[in-house]
């Protein structure tokens, strides 16, 4: 069970900050560490300054390198990944290419035959075919040896990776990544098609300004609306720029022109919050980053986890309806599928957990773990455990794995101190990947759990859920909704509010779903409904008063819309 940390009050110093702001919205402003009155203006209007895509180190050399690219109508090709940030990006970065009269065409590799990332043989078949420009987006910074290749075959390689950086640089004819030593760009999370999106900007401006033309077909903010979908589905963190390309973006993606983002919403069950029925008749329903999070992002994931990604690349560069809602549709049944294979895949894990609970670092490999859910399992175990978690799908030579952190242990740092025993890795500080030869699986799970051991032996390791604030159900209320809503778009690095009930009484309860609790609780002057998602295993023990701890969220459900307690925790009242 996880311990609750109500998080502290306000101390009085800084109370003169959130002057005028409502004393819930200041306590939450504070937990999230905005501390100056500047700061606190800035998040609250969603503002960041539009930063200089030439700050970024390598974008003059790429720029340079695809204007001539397109004057002399060579091939490019952009390399992307196969889960939402990376396909994002790519549909991003060949719809900008193509507005400037490019030749472009995208690849994306096989999740379960090639692997993330570049390899050996796509570029050698990419050269053969032509290719004399390679981009990659989200991918490519830990791959020297494939892009020392592409120089071998006269092919020029430009990476734009978010990635961490590897020790050994690729010899690429321009590398642009925030995490560089020497970059001067200020904001250093963006995700893969973030950066994407500013090599668009970089492009997009330099042709305007050397035409001196407004006649180019595109302009940059109608991308975002792709880049809000990348930023929330990978979760980098939703501050600062990230935050501000999000809220702009969702505001793109409502009233979104691309068939296949509307037919992917539409199939989604998502149609009344698109633009314009987005207004009073609908309660006013409007797109979040949890409609990403939650519905959007996973079913443009599913096709890479299962298939291959160009379904979903397809898709988001469907020009017609009828095409695109084929698409949508084909990717709304491989979600169900995930979704099943997840839940079979995390059962199979878990018969491997009894030997380890006293290990610092859960490690799980299986020759019938599916590959392209093996990051959903490990991010099942460390949500539950809150432990590090490696799952690895065992292959007969080579096997494939997936690694999920909490915030206190760095596991590309980790998967870095063993670098000699992967074929290929790399990763986010809570979020990475490798490729390992078969026979190594037993070494790299010793090392591993003994680098956790090491890390972690003095630090508590119990579950927390950070509490905002104690707050009686009586004073919850539509305003109040509104006023926290406008705190978002809600993701990692600034997560919806959590607040607690205390003593509220359980009117009536059932199980509902796959194993969800719905509840009926009151203070005894209100009565609101509440959902606890895969709970419904607490309901025997259910006493008369709870203490609840909460999101509150509007509920959309056949047409009709309710303010719910979408529950996290709870703990019985004597």
């Amino acid at each position: 069970m996880p311990r609750w940390n109500i998080l502290p009050a306000i101390p009085l110093e800084h109370k003169a900050v959130y002057e005028g702001i409502d004393s819930l919205v200041a306590q939450i402003l504070y937990n999230r560490g905005l501390r100056q009155t500047g700061d606190v203006r800035r998040f609250l209007l969603r503002q960041w300054e539009d930063e200089n895509p030439f700050l970024l180190q390598g974008m003059h050399d790429a720029v340079a390198r695809i204007r001539w690219a397109i004057r002399k109508q060579e091939l490019i090709i952009v390399y992307g990944d196969y889960d939402a940030d990376g396909v994002t990006a790519t549909a991003l970065l060949v719809t900008t290419l193509q507005s400037l009269g490019a030749q472009v065409q995208p690849y994306i590799p096989s999740r379960s035959d090639e692997g993330y990332g570049l390899n050996v043989s796509s570029i050698r078949s990419l050269a053969q075919e032509g290719t004399r420009l390679i981009i990659t987006v989200d991918c490519g910074i830990r791959s020297p040896t494939e892009v020392a290749y592409a120089r071998q075959l006269d092919v020029d390689v430009i990476i734009t990776d978010h990635h961490g950086i590897g020790d050994q640089l690729p010899p690429a004819k321009a590398l642009i990544n925030p995490k560089q030593a020497n970059c001067r760009y200020p904001f250093k999370l963006l995700s893969g098609v973030g950066l994407a999106y500013k090599l668009s900007q970089a492009l997009l401006r330099v042709e305007r300004s050397i035409s001196r033309q407004s006649s180019i077909p595109l302009i940059e903010e109608h991308l975002l609306d792709l880049v809000a979908l990348g930023t929330v589905a990978d979760l980098v963190p939703l501050i600062g720029e990230n935050r501000a390309l999000v809220s702009s973006g969702l505001e793109v993606l409502r009233k979104t022109q691309r068939p296949g983002l509307q037919a992917l919403i539409r199939v989604a069950g998502l149609a009344a919050y698109l633009e314009p029925h987005t207004n009073i008749t609908n309660g006013g329903k409007r797109l979040v980053s949890d409609h990403i999070a939650f519905a959007l992002g996973p079913r443009l994931n599913a096709s890479g986890r299962l298939e291959h990604a160009m379904t979903s690349l397809n898709l988001l560069l469907a020009q017609d309806a009828a095409q695109a809602l084929s698409l949508a549709t084909e990717l709304e049944m491989l979600n169900r599928r995930r979704r099943q294979l997840t839940e079979e895949v995390v059962a199979r894990v878990e018969t491997q957990l009894p030997d380890q609970q006293s290990e610092f670092l859960y490690f799980a490999a299986g020759t019938d773990f599916t590959s392209g859910v093996v990051g959903l399992a490990a991010s099942r175990l460390t949500e539950q455990y809150n432990r590090p978690s490696v799952v690895v799908e065992q292959g007969s030579d080579l096997s494939r794995g997936s690694c999920r952190s909490i915030p206190s242990f760095n596991i590309t740092a980790a998967l870095d101190q063993v670098a000699d025993l992967f074929v290929k890795h790399g990763g986010h500080a809570a979020a990475a990947g490798f490729t390992i030869a078969t026979p190594k699986i037993a070494e790299l799970k010793d090392k591993l759990q003994a680098i956790a051991r090491s890390q972690l032996t003095s630090l508590d390791l119990e579950p927390v859920i950070e509490i905002d604030a104690e707050l009686p159900l009586k004073d919850l209320n539509y305003d109040l909704y509104l006023e926290l809503e406008a705190l978002g778009p809600f993701g990692s690095g600034n997560p919806a509010p959590r607040l607690v009930s205390r003593r509220v009484e359980v009117r009536d309860h059932r199980i509902v779903g796959n194993d969800h609790l719905k509840l009926v609780l009151s203070d005894g002057q209100i009565v609101w409904d509440g959902i606890a998602f895969r709970q419904g295993c607490r309901a025997a023990a259910l006493t008369r008063y709870i203490d609840v701890v909460y999101r509150l969220e509007l509920n959309t459900f056949n047409g009709h819309s309710n303010l719910q307690l979408h529950i996290l925790d709870l703990h019985s009242c004597n």
